[in-house]
This record gives structure tokens, sequence and C-alpha cells, in this order.
């Protein structure tokens, strides 16, 4: 069954807010892509409310913020969020205000982490939580390697360790129609190396929190004041089946990750739309 084709202004008439992936919709990894920044500026002029959903855990929404003002995108920073601030409400529930951790990622991830009431440990020791929150801004192979040699002296010790993965993204795309690794990634070869090392502990896990987690399109719903929403994204699996998970509509745009044959995916996977890009009229 085909997909309904649908336009950028469609969606901005139809829908009472707007919920936007950042990679791959609005950016690649060096710039913004084709039509965003007249797409946003009619977002801002149309009074609607509208979010930036990202799984980006490398960034504070400030960063985000200035970052999105510097290639053309005025995003107020009260319209991001980012699946680093979920790591807050998971500390309270499980009680980790106080614990020790070790963040691969840059600062902004080590402060959301202080932010949610961990404290920053060295990777060499025992550790009560494990956040992989980005693959860059550390020296990957060193910080891991160090990470998982400590991860397994604490299971064999019997210690519990929590492990997160606020970015459940594997890949992402970058400029010149290429692609690289995400904190998904990085964090599917510590499970393949739990898995290999504890083959009887299936537990052992990372519990991830943003998309398709629901507790991003919750926040999202409470900001806007409405279930009429719509999730537009690129990948399947984290931005179109998190939406339908959660009950909303959902719009797959066709300029980032996933690639075309989308009409033999799974129905949690299908979108209720597609769209080609962000231009706000279609094609003459």
């Amino acid at each position: 069954m085909q997909i309904p084709e649908i336009t950028a202004k469609q969606l901005i008439e139809k829908y009472e807010a707007l919920l936007l992936d950042a990679y791959g919709v609005l950016l690649h990894s060096t710039g913004p892509m084709p039509d965003a920044a007249a797409f946003v500026e009619r977002l801002n002029r149309s009074g609607k409310p509208y979010y930036l959903l990202t799984n980006d855990a490398s960034r504070l929404p400030s960063t985000w913020a200035m970052r999105l003002q510097g290639f053309g995108l005025v995003i107020p920073e009260e319209r991001l969020i980012t699946s680093g601030s979920l790591l807050k409400g998971y500390f309270a529930e499980h009680r980790l205000v106080g614990a020790r951790c070790v963040v691969l990622g840059p600062e902004d991830s080590c402060r959301y982490v202080e932010e949610a009431g961990g404290r920053i440990g060295s990777v060499a020791e025992p550790f009560d939580v494990l956040v992989i929150a980005d693959d860059s801004g550390f020296p990957f192979l060193e910080t891991a390697d160090a990470a998982l040699t400590t991860l397994f002296r604490s299971v064999e010790a019997g210690r519990h360790v929590h492990l997160l993965l606020p970015n459940p993204d594997v890949i992402y795309p970058k400029g010149g129609n290429g692609f690289g690794f995400a904190s998904g990634g990085v964090a599917a070869m510590f499970e393949a190396a739990l898995r290999g090392r504890y083959p009887d502990r299936p537990a052992l896990r990372f519990v991830p929190l943003g998309k398709p987690a629901p507790a991003i399109f919750a926040e999202a719903q409470r900001l806007s004041g409405t279930r009429n929403l719509v999730m537009l994204g690129d990948q399947l699996e984290t931005d179109i089946a998190g939406a339908r998970a959660f009950g909303i509509d959902a719009v797959w745009i066709t300029t980032g990750v996933t690639a075309a044959g989308i009409t033999t995916a799974p129905e949690t996977l299908r979108p209720t739309y597609r769209m080609s890009s962000l231009r706000l009229e279609a094609p003459a």
C-alpha cells in the first residue's frame, strides 16, 4: 500500500503542534538541509507550538540553539527537547542522585549527568552508571576499552551498574551523502561484548531514553498541551516507530537515513504520510 504524500505547508496547516527530528530533517552533520530555514521561519510565523525532538545528547539546549542559529535556523531554546534532558527523570525514579557515573561523550553530556544528580568519576574505578551519550568528544578507543574493562570487573564483583543510552540512533547522515556511527552503535558494541562474556546474563543491556521510547513524546505533549501532534522524521525505527507507538501521526521525510522501499515495512514502522523535502509548496 502506498504512503500518501503531504507537503510542508499542508503539514503546518493540518496539526496543532509539530515535532521535528534534527539530523536528516533540518540538518546534516555540517549544515542545514535544503529549505530548512524557510520551513522554520514559516513555523515561527504560524504561532503554532513546535518542538525539536533530538536524540542527540552531546549538546545542551542552549548549545543547540546557538548552533542552529549559526545555520540560519532560529529555534528558541525552550523548543528543544533532547534525550539528555531525560536523564534527570531516570535518576530521580531510580534514586541515583549522588551515584558515581562514567560518561562517554563531550562536556555537555557530562553536564546533563551532573544536572541529573550524578557524580562524574574515573573510568578506571568502579561506577554505578555508564552513560553512552555520544561517539565523540573523548579519546574513543582508550576510553571505551577502559570502561568495558571496569564494567566487566563490576559485573563479576556482583555490582549492579545502570547502563543508559540517551541516544539509541545507530547511524546519522553526514554531508556529501555520507553516514557515521552514532552512540547507539557504540552501545551495540558494548552489548555484543557483554553477550560474549556473559551469555547467561541477557539483562545486561542499555536502557534507551530517546526515540522510540515514549518519554520524549510525553514531554512534548505536556509542553504543547495537545494530542493533535505529528512527528516529522527520517528514521523508521526511532522517529516513526516511536510516534506510532505513542499514538500520534508520523511523517517520513526521505532526505535522511532510511532508504526507499518503505511499502514493505511492518505496520509498526509505517508512517501516516511521506514527504520528499521541506519545500513549502509542491513542485509545479
